[in-house]
């Protein structure tokens, strides 16, 4: 059994460890770092869609190891839909976007995953137009109907982009899908980035947050296109301290997820540098992080 006791379980993003480990690798040391899950990737390269296409025997392979060593896989980053998004003004992108939905699905169930973190952008390599919005709405009520059929969360990442950087464009968005199974994935290194009140926001959508990604940014302004990437949590601008106690404040009780990029042989003391800053200010806000 899991210990839920805690007010928040913190898990680790994927691509914080090197590529190169292999999935027991990968849960040994997320495990050993004092994470509680790690969030597994699929992004838009061909090496990480392959995963989609996974046999039974593959899925249950990892699955089974996950239960060895009672590690799980809570949630998937879905960011393939960069590449194939379901608000492209080509039909046949589209249709993929929604293969790739429905597989991702598929797996996560499998996986025994609960939560599908979504791309919020409606393209992103060609031009934004009324009518790849309209394709981005469609595209998300029919993810959303294949969501509530598999009882698996959708939670749409409040991204680095203009088209959907705030928790605020979210509200606008989930008017149009008020679907109990579609709901907000903030990162709040990029909402700090884009200059929002990172506070705020996060009271504004408090009922509608399913997963929160902690993630350090700059921010952008008239000299700087911010950075929001490969930052060491306390190297950029977001007030870590502020955001913990509004999420004590709220109420927050749904898990976190540390996204860092291990680009260089020092990320295992990143992590656990990241992890004892988060762990610190956690506590200082009462909260009982790790």
């Amino acid at each position: 059994m899991h210990n839920f006791d805690h007010a928040f379980r913190l898990g680790l993003y994927e691509k914080a460890m090197p590529s190169e480990l292999e999935w027991q690798e990968k849960i040994l040391t997320a495990k050993e770092l004092g994470f509680d899950f790690i969030e597994i990737s699929i992004d838009e390269s061909d090496e990480k869609l392959q995963r989609l296409d996974w046999s039974d025997s593959e899925i249950y392979q990892l699955r089974h190891l996950c239960e060895q060593h009672c590690f799980p896989l809570h949630s998937m980053c879905l960011s393939a839909h960069r590449r194939f998004p379901f608000g492209s003004q080509d039909p046949t992108i589209r249709e993929q976007a929604a293969i790739i939905m429905e597989k991702a699905i598929n797996l996560a169930y499998k996986l025994g995953i609960r939560c599908i973190q979504l791309a919020g952008y409606d393209v992103y390599y060609e031009p934004q137009s009324d009518e790849t919005h309209r394709h981005f709405i469609d595209g998300m009520k029919a993810a959303a109907k294949m969501a509530e059929r598999a009882g698996i969360m959708l939670g749409v990442e409040i991204m680095d982009t203009p088209y959907l950087n705030s928790l605020s464009k979210f509200e606008v968005l989930k008017k149009q899908i008020p679907s109990p199974y579609f709901m907000a994935y903030p990162d709040v290194g990029n909402i700090t980035g884009w200059n929002y009140d990172t506070c705020t926001e996060l009271q504004l959508s408090a009922d509608h947050i399913v997963q929160i990604h902690l993630k350090d940014t700059r921010k952008v302004s008239a000299s700087c296109n911010g950075q929001f990437r490969d930052l060491v949590i306390g190297e950029g601008e977001v007030d870590f301290a502020a955001i913990f106690n509004t999420l004590a404040k709220i109420g927050y009780n749904s898990p976190l997820v540390l996204e860092m990029w291990a680009k260089d042989a020092q990320w295992a003391s990143n992590l656990k540098t990241a992890k004892a800053r988060l762990v610190e200010l956690g506590q200082q806000a009462g909260l009982a992080l790790g």
